[in-house]
């Protein structure tokens, strides 16, 4: 009962698989109409490997750092009087330095950092102070980041509309992120890659934009440009701006983000704060009333436009030099956050749709060959005999298919391989019972007799056979990635399915035409 209601299982997941969208759209509700999931190689797609860049955590982190210390020397005292200090600097993804003045004050400033600052150390030489961070939590720092970057690709690949993509971490820092029936690269580059730090910086309309381009620019500023495109020449120029390096608030705290047409008729995106957002939003905006606000994303301005009124309701919009479909992409990858790091694209590759389909046309005719092939030499070598094990062979494909569609995984090409290789292996397991039950009637045992130690005899062999194998498809899993666990988790369920059908399939079938001829001596 156990093996027909399994075999009426496998028939009914595996259906879908050759029946076209017309007859599948008026199956019942409650018949499965999953089919197999065509991969990258299968269907025609881009395969990208991005490369995290960790280091830029790092730096964020030390820079932030420089300005948690600069607001703790200001605030702590010794003996009543201020804490000096002199050339405070974040050094890249390094560390944080700066000169202590007056000697008698550098213990009392080591140990306000010490008590004050998490996961830091600091150390002091002839009177210049540095501060770094603990080798475990940089560490940290940059696991959390690539984690939090698969996190917020998945989340941007499944808005760009891509069915059954493969986004998978690649040794430390890297990232395969594969996106079958995806032809357009560079769109999907721009909307993957893209950082999409959103911040808000205050104008500095008191400084010279000649004297800053000069190199004469206040430490607590910086250059940010504008970039547009002529109206006559066609053109990309840059508008430079003197804003303020800290922002004033930044896109954590972003709640929406849609593409749309602002009052011009020209294509914009508008975003909205949550809560905590929203009432920053509405109390820098009163602040700052009159004042000129820049919209910063990836360090590029946007729009720089002057706060007529305070802004209560926490939402605003961006617009610039970018069409509907990319207003619609930045919107897109606006909703998603985000990346905590920038992102290098280090390899990418564009397989054609028609090469897609020569792949499934060679696989459909390697498996149909190989299976062909088996069942000639199986009916050759063991007649009778042989004739079960090509049923419970067909039922072994049948079976395959129907898990992987059930448990929602995608086929490749390595796959395709795999089932190949599964259809020689399913039998390997009924020759050893075939030949165990003709040494067993050789020697004058009776037909049910030679049968059950055939196959009580044989089946030692099978499963350490059998095991050896998955073992090595588990480790191919577990340590690969791409088309590698494409093949292994295929070859782990072909695995699965032929010592079922080998053991009690097969068996099954034996049995039944046992009782149903009776014969008087078996002829394998």
């Amino acid at each position: 009962m156990f093996v027909f209601i399994t075999l009426v299982w496998g028939i009914i997941y595996a259906l879908p698989n050759v029946l076209n969208d017309e007859i599948k759209n008026n199956l019942p509700e409650s018949f499965p109409t999953s089919t197999l999931n065509l991969g990258l190689d299968l269907q025609g797609g881009s395969h990208l490997v991005l490369e995290v860049d960790v280091t830029a955590v790092t730096k964020r982190a030390y820079e932030n750092l420089e300005e948690e210390l600069r607001l703790l020397m200001r605030n702590e005292k010794h003996d009543g009087k201020r804490l000096y200090y002199r050339n405070m600097k974040a050094n890249a993804a390094v560390n944080v330095v700066f000169t202590a003045p007056k000697a008698e004050q550098i213990p009392t400033i080591k140990e306000q950092i010490d008590d004050k600052v998490r996961n830091i150390i600091v150390s002091e030489n002839n009177g210049e102070i540095t501060v770094v961070f603990k080798p475990e939590y940089i560490l940290e720092m940059e696991q959390h980041a690539l984690s939090q970057t698969l996190e917020i690709l998945r989340t941007r690949v499944d808005e760009f509309g891509v069915a059954e993509p493969v986004i998978q971490r690649l040794g430390e820092r890297r990232v395969i992120v594969e996106l079958p029936g995806v032809d357009d690269v560079d769109r999907a580059k721009s909307v993957i890659g893209r950082t999409a730090q959103l911040t808000f910086h205050m104008v500095d309309s008191t400084a010279s934009i000649d004297s800053a381009l000069k190199g004469n620019i206040s430490r607590d500023n910086a250059i940010f440009y504008e970039n547009y495109k002529d109206a006559v020449s066609g053109e990309m120029r840059s508008i430079p701006y003197v804003l303020k390096k800290r922002p004033i608030i930044t896109g954590d705290h972003l709640a929406k983000a849609s593409s749309g047409f602002d009052n011009n008729n020209e294509p914009a995106v508008f975003i909205g704060f949550d809560g905590v957002g929203t009432r920053k939003f509405a109390k820098i905006t009163t602040e700052f009333t009159g004042h000129r606000m820049a919209i910063v994303l990836d360090g590029v301005v946007y729009s720089a436009p002057n706060l007529r009124e305070p802004i209560l309701g926490g939402n605003a919009s961006i617009t610039g030099s970018f069409d509907i479909k990319e207003s619609q992409d930045l919107a897109l990858v606006l909703r998603a956050g985000a990346l905590p790091a920038p992102v290098n694209f280090v390899e990418e590759r564009t397989v054609g749709p028609s090469l897609g389909a020569d792949s499934i046309a060679a696989g459909k005719k390697a498996i149909t060959i190989g299976f062909i092939f088996v069942l000639i030499v199986m009916l050759l070598f063991y007649r009778g005999f042989g004739l079960a094990a090509n049923a419970a062979l067909l039922f072994n494909v049948v079976l395959i298919v129907a898990i992987m569609t059930a448990l929602g995984a995608t086929l490749t090409l390595p796959g395709i391989a795999g089932i190949v290789l599964t259809i020689g292996m399913a039998v390997d397991a009924n020759v050893l019972i075939f030949e165990r039950i003709r040494e067993e009637s050789r020697s004058g045992k009776s037909v049910a007799n030679a049968m059950n130690s055939g196959f009580k005899s044989a089946f030692a062999t099978i499963v350490d056979a059998n095991v050896t194998t998955l073992i090595a498809a588990i480790v191919l899993f577990a340590m690969g990635s791409g088309p590698i666990k494409g093949f292994a988790l295929t070859l782990s369920v072909g695995i699965a399915s032929s010592m079922f059908t080998a053991i009690l399939v097969t068996r099954l079938l034996l049995t039944l035409w046992v009782n149903y001829a009776k014969p008087k001596k078996l002829t394998v």
